[in-house]
């Protein structure tokens, strides 16, 4: 059977839409179609109803999809077994949001290869809807992100609290000379109604972007300034192309792994051992950017959201 059709099934299963799971996969909607009805004339069985709506699961579609899913995985564990390269014993898969990555995903790396020099390493990038969907189909057996998605066969262990904190591109003596140059990150729902409850004052932007970590680039090169995850910000703080924006309350932003239960005790054990290792230096970097702040603005400074 032709993996390529089981994948467009969940695609389609998981979007409920044709148009979606095309644009999921990457391939034009008329492909979707095709592949479907192939998979549906080798089953026997229709999969889908069709409607204006859009589309859901048969009975029979119903039946089939935890199949799916169980071939799905079964063919990326064999895929990622056959491809350990010689001299290695075991393999992972890491996938994480671009902005994990410089500064606790790839030191994660660092730390596993010290660990288990015989432990084959993959890496793979997304957002949490998509790594959440290599998850289930065994293409990454751990993430990192800030948004993880509870399912059947995960869990999810927290790794530290990232901070948002406002950052500009030009130096600043408070809020009120960064506002006219005050770009909008979306972080989420929760950061949108603190900041829209505690800082009205920025609530005008005219640029709002959901970039994630990306946004940095942005603001670096222009005269501009944004909420920023603190780790992410570091780079360009030491570099002096980003300064911290005095008194400006700072906002937790945790971040997230996810794990397959399946998998291997002896890996599960070293990954968390190494991430939690990782992470704790992460923090106290962190700590000194928090230290900064305080010393700019001259007292503690404040949480956005807090009463």
């Amino acid at each position: 059977m032709d993996i390529a059709l089981i994948r467009t099934f969940l695609a389609v299963s998981d979007t409920g839409s044709f148009v979606a799971a095309s644009a999921r996969l990457f391939v034009t909607q008329s492909a979707v179609s095709l592949r479907v009805q192939r998979l549906e004339d080798q089953l026997g069985q229709t999969l889908f109803t069709r409607s204006k709506a859009g589309v859901a699961l048969t009975p029979s579609g119903r039946a089939f999809a935890p199949y799916a899913t169980s071939l799905v995985k079964l063919w990326e564990e064999a895929r990622q077994q056959v491809a350990v390269p010689r001299g290695y014993a075991q393999s992972l898969t890491i996938g994480a949001q671009y902005s994990l990555w410089p500064r606790l995903g790839f030191r994660w790396m660092d730390a596993l290869q010290r660990a288990r020099p015989t432990l084959a390493l993959r890496a793979e990038v997304g957002m949490p809807d998509r790594l959440t969907r290599f998850l289930i189909e065994g293409v990454v057996q751990a993430t990192l992100t800030y948004m993880p998605q509870s399912r059947p066969g995960l869990t999810v262990a927290p790794v530290m609290d990232d901070e948002l904190i406002l950052t500009s591109s030009f130096p600043a003596d408070g809020m009120d000379a960064v506002a006219p140059h005050y770009v909008f990150m979306d972080w989420g729902a929760e950061f949108t109604r603190a900041h829209a409850t505690d800082l009205p004052g920025l609530a005008d932007s005219g640029v709002n972007l959901s970039l994630g970590a990306l946004g940095a680039h942005y603001i670096v090169n222009r005269h501009a300034a944004a909420y920023l995850p603190a780790r992410a910000a570091q780079p360009h703080l030491d570099a002096g192309r980003l300064h911290l924006v005095p008194g400006a309350p700072t906002f937790p932003y945790p971040i997230w792994a996810v794990f397959r239960d399946d998998l291997t005790p002896d890996i599960a054990e070293v990954a968390r051992d190494t991430l939690a290792a990782v992470a704790t230096d992460a923090e106290d970097a962190q700590g000194d950017i928090m230290h900064e702040l305080e010393r700019l603005t001259g007292h503690e400074v404040e949480t956005l959201g807090d009463p």
